[in-house]
């Protein structure tokens, strides 16, 4: 696995996220994704993707730093700090959050197969 190939995967997730590109998403997590949220619930690909479908999650500023990339074997491990600005369900979010991602090599395919979310301001 090269970084490049992560480095691609990252800003290809980051605008999907941001303009909640359902389809891109679906091919880029894991259909066994786990993802644990700032309050500490863990989320399914399935949750996270509904949220997307239904309009639940809406994205003004999605700004990544920081990012730090680990490659081990078929695996990498991604640490980016996010500011992030939007609302859910009609919630202000409005913040600074680590985000911890594992990315697996599947032939030609990257998914993230696992990840989590602190909130840092």
């Amino acid at each position: 696995m090269k970084i490049e190939t992560i480095v691609n995967a990252e800003i290809e997730l980051l605008m999907a996220i941001k303009n909640a590109d359902v389809t891109a998403l679906d091919k880029m997590l894991h259909d066994d994704l786990l993802f644990n949220l700032p309050d500490g619930q863990t989320i399914t690909k399935q949750f996270d993707l509904e949220s997307y479908r239904l309009g639940k999650m809406k994205i003004e500023t999605l700004e990544a730093s920081d990012q730090i990339i680990n490659i081990i074997e078929d695996l990498a491990v991604v640490v980016v700090t996010v500011l992030l600005k939007g609302n859910y369900e009609g919630n202000a979010v409005n913040g600074v959050y680590k985000y911890n991602r594992v990315w697996k090599q599947f032939d030609e395919n990257v998914k993230v197969i696992a990840g989590s979310c602190v909130v840092l301001q």
